[in-house]
This record gives C-alpha cells, structure tokens and sequence, in this order.
C-alpha cells in the first residue's frame, strides 16, 4: 500500500461497526422502526437479518434493487451499502450478528445457509415465509429477545442456538420455494443468464468490461445490460464488481498476501486504483478491511482454507469445509 494513498482510512467509529475492544456485543437484535420515508442505514461488518412482519418498499443492496414486503425475512452481508425506500412503513425486527458469533462460512457446511442466504449475486437476498415458518420464526424473534434482555446463565449460547435454528428454517424455506438454492444451480427464467453466470465464474479475474461478456454470448451490451437488470435488479458492471471484490475479500481476510498481489489476482495491475475501487465498494480501504478484520478476531480468520474465494453452494464447497479448520468469517 502506498503510505500516501487516499483510500487508505477507517470508517467512523460508530455503534455500527462491532469491535469487542469498545466491549460491544457480537450479536445485537433491535426493533426495525425507521418513520423516514427514504433511508440508508450505516455500513456495518455484522451478518444482518431484516424480519418485516409488516410494511413494504424497495431496498438496494449495493446497486441492486429489490422490492420488499411482509412475512420477509432479507439478509445482508457486511460492508454492504444498502437503502431502503417505504410505501408502507415497515415493522418488524433486525438481527445481527458478527463472525466472532456465528461463522456463516463454516456453518454453510451443516446448512448450505451461504449460498443460499448470503452472498448469492445472482439472486435476491430474500425469503417469503409461510405460515408456519412465520410462527416459528416469531417465536424464535420473541425468544432471542428475552434472552438479551433478562441475560441469564449462558444466554449467548443460547441465542447462537436461536440464531441457528432460524437461518435454517429460512435455508429450508428458500429451498421449498425453488428448484434449487444453490446459487450456482438456480435456472433462471432467461436462459442467457444462466450461460452469463457461467462466463462470469470462468473470466471474472481477467474479464471486467460488459463488453466482453456481450461478445462471447453474441449480444450488444445494451441488450444485455437490459436483460441482466430485468432478471437480476441490478447492471451488468455491479455484477461483474461484486464477484471480483468476493474474490478480494476473501483473500484480504484469509490471507496474508500483500494488497498489490491480491489486486493482480483479479486483474488489476494498479493497486492504488482497485484500493480505490474496493473502498468505494465496501466504505473501507483494503489494508483496513484486513486489519481491523483480523484484529478483532484474533487472527482466527487467518485458519480457514484460502485456494479459492467461493460462492458457497454446491456440495464440493461443503467438502472443502470438512477439509478446512473452523474459524473465520
């Protein structure tokens, strides 16, 4: 990193971002109430979980618009820029939750919950209960809330075993709902998007312009573009983004390869431009993201398998975590 680079800052301090040195909690639930017809609510490095019982609108999570509404449950990933625009306001509850808590990666492997839940790309982050999953999951609310209330004899175990249960009631929701929940299985409706999603796993290291994604799937990138944000509420350039600072992240997080190598990893000779880039994508610069990250866990990120920077889903991801040691984001 350049000692003089510009990106190279800490956000804020704020009650958003957990750091166990300001002795703030690695889980937190709090009541979704917000009387703003448009908001944006602070980055924060917490897992978040959004139950609207009531109320509807949009949300961006990053680029990406999604519209929401009642009997929802939205999952959001850390560092992610989000929005949320009301018709009709929203009640419910927001659950978060640090990998310090619950690590959502190494619980993939028991709940297939990654792919599904979080950090898909390719579909919306969201899951339609059903009645009965709707009773459970406001039972599972209304007992998580007692137990950070009334704190008594082993409550943190407690809500981590809630927390469980819940992201796998939603998994096993979100996979009654559609032929699959695995993010690299789901068929979409339009059958570009699928090869796109191909293509982009394949050259997202090499491959960043639209245009060159137009061009082997012999479209224009007007009409593909057209398509993407259709299928998908976003454009084609925040997708192709967002699966390279996947990548990024993980490495930054589960290594100790130098920024520049990373950068060059995904393409980019110029480190101070993808530190630039990452910074606009998360709020923060990547020497930060690393320190911070791996400070506040004590380096227990640093023991996860690092070869490859996932979109958990299929069941060779789940056979990578068997062979890797627990910890981590």
């Amino acid at each position: 990193m350049h000692a003089d680079d510009p990106t190279d800052s800490t956000p804020d301090e704020s009650e958003a971002f957990y750091d166990p040195r300001r002795r703030m909690e690695a889980f937190r639930l709090s009541p979704l109430a917000n009387r703003k017809f448009d908001f944006e609510p602070p980055r924060t490095n917490y897992f978040t979980v959004v139950w609207v019982e009531a109320g509807s609108g949009f949300f961006w999570a990053d680029a990406a618009q999604h519209n929401f509404g009642p009997d929802q449950l939205l999952f959001f990933v850390p560092y992610q820029y989000l929005r949320f625009r009301q018709e009709q306001p929203a009640r419910g509850s927001v659950l978060c939750f640090h990998a310090n808590f619950l690590c959502v990666e190494t619980f993939h492997e028991e709940t297939g919950c990654s792919g599904a839940l979080f950090n898909d790309p390719y579909g919306p982050p969201i899951v339609r209960l059903d009645e009965r999953t709707k009773e459970d999951v406001t039972a599972i609310v209304s007992w998580m809330r007692r137990e950070q209330e009334e704190r008594q004899l082993a409550y943190q175990d407690t809500l981590l075993s809630y927390m469980k249960i819940l992201l796998v009631l939603a998994a096993r929701r979100k996979a009654a709902s559609s032929p699959s929940c695995d993010a690299a299985k789901v068929e979409f409706r339009h059958p570009v998007i699928n090869r796109l999603r191909d293509l982009i796993e394949e050259h997202y290291r090499v491959l960043h312009a639209p245009s060159d994604y137009a061009a082997l799937l012999h479209m224009t990138p007007k009409a593909l573009g057209r398509c993407v944000r259709q299928q998908l509420g976003t454009t084609l350039t925040e997708l192709i983004r967002g699966r390279i600072l996947t990548h990024a992240k993980w490495q930054l997080l589960h290594t100790l390869k130098p920024v520049k190598e990373v950068a060059a990893e995904v393409g980019f000779q110029d480190e101070l431009y993808f530190s630039r880039l990452f910074k606009k994508a998360t709020g923060v610069s990547p020497k930060f993201f690393r320190q911070f990250e791996t400070e506040i866990r004590g380096g227990s990120n640093l023991s996860m398998s690092s070869a490859h920077a996932p979109i958990p889903g299929p069941a060779e991801d789940a056979e990578d975590a068997r062979n890797s040691t627990r910890g981590g984001e």
